[in-house]
């Protein structure tokens, strides 16, 4: 009795799967039509990717194959446009240059999980990756294209997806890892669009191959270091502008945050030494000096300052902040001198300062009118040392009214 049951239901699920597999012979029939003719290969596509949402048909190869010369159809005949110099669009192409990697790889995994037969699952693989691996630059020339158009996030998908083929079996035979010169180029642009969208975690995963990318090296070294402020990881961020640095010593930024940081910190030593050996690449590069000037004021080294500010003004006269640090000088030296006994010599002598001080700083005042911040406390107390009655009430208002 049990087994007249168990006979029974094997007929009817045979009965009920029969007009099932009928229905996907017809469709997959259907599709090799549409892709005989060249037409209607979207429709093809759709109806083989439908069948594969279908959880019984997951090991069927002959869908996948169908699938995959569908898309690929569509591909052959946009890049015929492309070749013959027609009109096409270029969003389009790229968008189904990538779906024809997808649906091979796809495909490919299918072969290898649900394959039965390994010798021509082999020759299809290398049928396939030789197809695919002429065409692989236009993945990267995909990047490229949503890259100049700011969609950053196009563009990771096109770059990610060119980077994905060096782990893909589809391409075990090309060693891609050690031949592909490339590779470098569209993880350098990759770590790029994850700078620009902020996202830490696309930046770290394309750094070891972006830094590869001599050619981007500078911008990609200075992407990684902002990227570290954004992760409060101090010793990278440093150990990022150091590297820069020793790779671009010419660079402003690697030298300009390092002095920031070092001074910031209180490391004046090591800014120093920052600075001079910048200066003697450059001796005349007012940047430098600048920022020389800046350290030697913060240590107390006024005379050295003034020296360096008067050397700067010598150079170029418009850098106003040199006119600034060597006021500021004059008025710490005088500050410094009022601290001991004062006698009338030396009374003299702070008064000279002052008025040495006056020249700069209404300089500077003169050219950045702008910045009260800065001018204005420094003239309150010059003003007030040299008994400027009538500037002092005027820097007074101001400072009030600030």
């Amino acid at each position: 009795m049990i087994l007249k049951k168990q006979l029974i239901l094997s007929m009817l699920l045979l009965i009920t799967q029969s007009p099932c597999v009928n229905a996907q012979k017809k469709e997959i029939a259907q599709a090799r039509t549409y892709i005989k003719s060249g037409k209607n290969l979207d429709k093809a596509e759709q109806a083989m990717n439908k069948l594969l949402r279908d959880s019984a048909n997951i090991d069927n190869i002959r869908i996948y194959t169908t699938l995959a010369e569908a898309v690929r159809k569509q591909y052959e005949q946009v890049n015929e446009k492309v070749y013959l110099k027609q009109s096409y669009d270029s969003a389009a192409f790229f968008n189904i240059a990538k779906k024809v990697f997808d649906v091979h790889e796809k495909l490919d995994s299918a072969l290898v999980i649900y394959g039965k037969k390994p010798d021509a699952n082999t020759k299809i693989r290398a049928r396939n990756s030789e197809y695919l691996n002429i065409y692989r630059v236009n993945l990267y020339n995909g990047g490229l294209y949503w890259l100049r158009k700011n969609d950053f996030k196009k563009a990771i998908t096109m770059f990610d997806a060119y980077l994905d083929c060096h782990r893909q079996p589809l391409f075990s035979d090309y060693t891609l890892n050690e031949n592909d010169d490339i590779a470098p180029l569209a993880a350098s642009r990759a770590l790029y669009c994850g700078y620009r969208m902020q996202n830490t975690s696309i930046v770290f995963k394309n750094k070891e191959l972006a830094l590869k990318d001599t050619a981007m090296l500078e911008r990609t070294l200075q992407y990684l270091a902002e990227t570290y402020t954004l992760t409060n990881d101090t010793s990278k961020y440093v150990n990022t502008l150091i590297d820069g640095i020793g790779n671009f010593p010419r660079s402003n930024y690697f030298f300009t945050h390092l002095i920031d940081y070092y001074s910031n910190t209180n490391h004046f030593e090591e800014a120093l030494r920052i600075a001079d050996k910048a200066i003697s690449l450059d001796s005349l590069e007012t940047l430098y000096l600048y920022a020389k000037s800046n350290i030697l004021l913060n240590i107390g080294k006024y005379d050295d300052c003034i020296d360096l500010c008067d050397k700067i003004i010598s150079i170029n006269d418009s850098v106003s902040e040199a006119y600034y640090n060597a006021g500021v000088a004059y008025i710490n030296k005088a500050f410094t001198m009022e601290k001991s006994r004062v006698n009338n010599k030396k009374r003299q002598q702070i008064k000279g300062l002052y008025s040495k001080s006056l020249t700069y700083i209404e300089k500077y005042r003169a050219m950045r009118p702008d910045d009260k911040d800065k001018w204005a406390a420094a003239l309150y107390n010059v003003y007030l040392k040299l008994n400027m009655g009538k500037e002092f009430e005027e820097i007074d208002r101001i400072l009030k009214n600030s």
